[in-house]
């Protein structure tokens, strides 16, 4: 059984890992064109929140402490972020085939902003996971 929570675990980091690092990244650095990184990004999120769901399922349910609530605030600020990327990049990213050059940059700087914002909520999310395991 521990072996199972070992793997869940190490999907848990390695996908959480590489959200908020693309993210990060794309926040940083304009120039990347963040439309081709939307399905890994979506794709990385949805792992780390099943991931985390049984995490919580096997380690924390029908407890509610500190931990549990330091937790709860790195989830939502997650559920947050997933919700940015979807609504600024995702759909100015569907709007960007057949755009002028002029909508463009615009829908490439919302894209950015919407990165800068998921970053930022990632970055909670990150620091809320680390301020849990001291309690």
């Amino acid at each position: 059984m521990q072996l199972i929570f070992i793997v869940i675990l190490g999907l848990h980091v390695l996908t959480g890992v590489f959200w908020a690092g693309m993210t990060i990244t794309l926040a940083r650095d304009p120039e990347i064109r963040a439309e081709r990184f939307f399905q890994p990004q979506m794709g990385s999120a949805s792992v780390v929140f099943i991931t985390g769901l049984l995490l919580w399922y096997f380690f924390h349910n029908g407890a509610f402490g500190d931990i549990e609530m330091v937790l709860s605030i790195g989830i939502v600020c997650a559920i947050a972020a997933a919700g940015v990327l979807g609504a600024m990049v995702g759909s100015a990213r569907r709007q960007l085939q057949g755009a002028s050059a002029v909508q463009e940059t615009a829908l490439r700087a919302r894209m950015s902003k919407g990165e800068r914002i998921a970053a930022g909520l990632l970055v909670v999310t990150v620091v809320c996971m680390a301020i849990a395991r001291l309690f």
